[in-house]
């Protein structure tokens, strides 16, 4: 039995000592596999362009396009500015035409009051957002959310600009 063992593993460092002599060239980073002429945009023009939704001019977007992912709120308040109305009519379309799609609200406060109301306070917030969200036709399946207090702030600082970036609902979306 032991002879057996013992051709076994002398044909398997054979192989391994084979397989290694053998070099294998590395790819070359600039060669896509493809020849130079399969990829070419003479032939593109503008005519298709510009022929998807059109997005009203009142809603407000980050300069690369993206819709607005967070609501901030004024101190110790949980209402809803009137400035977010149209950015979450947004965020409530886009649910209601995706059924698949799902987003957490995280609620968040700045550090001044307990942790326990601060809790709260970014859980009324996240809660006003929902409420919005569904009276503009999101499902509540779609729905869900978390309340951070002032334990994840946006900015370090025990001044008004800091504390106003941590009052806030941030849109998160899941899928």
């Amino acid at each position: 039995m032991t002879i057996f063992r013992m051709t076994m593993a002398a044909a398997l460092a054979l192989q391994l000592l084979a397989c290694a002599s053998q070099e294998i060239p590395d790819p070359d980073p600039l060669d896509s596999g493809m020849s130079d002429s399969s990829a070419t945009t003479d032939e593109f023009d503008e005519r298709d362009l510009g022929a998807g939704e059109e997005i009203p001019s009142d809603v407000d977007f980050y300069a690369d396009g993206d819709l607005i992912m967070t609501i901030y709120f004024d101190f110790d308040q949980s209402e809803i500015r009137p400035d977010d109305q149209a950015t979450l009519e947004q965020h409530a379309n886009r649910l209601a035409n995706d059924s698949g799609a799902r987003v957490r609200l995280e609620g968040h406060a700045d550090e001044r009051g307990s942790r326990e109301y601060n809790i709260g306070l970014g859980e009324r917030r996240a809660q006003s957002v929902r409420r919005l969200l569904l009276i503009q036709g999101a499902s509540a399946a779609q729905i869900s959310t978390v309340s951070f207090g002032e334990e994840r702030p946006a900015a370090f600082g025990s001044d008004e600009d800091s504390w106003a970036l941590n009052r806030r609902v941030e849109i998160k979306y899941l899928n």
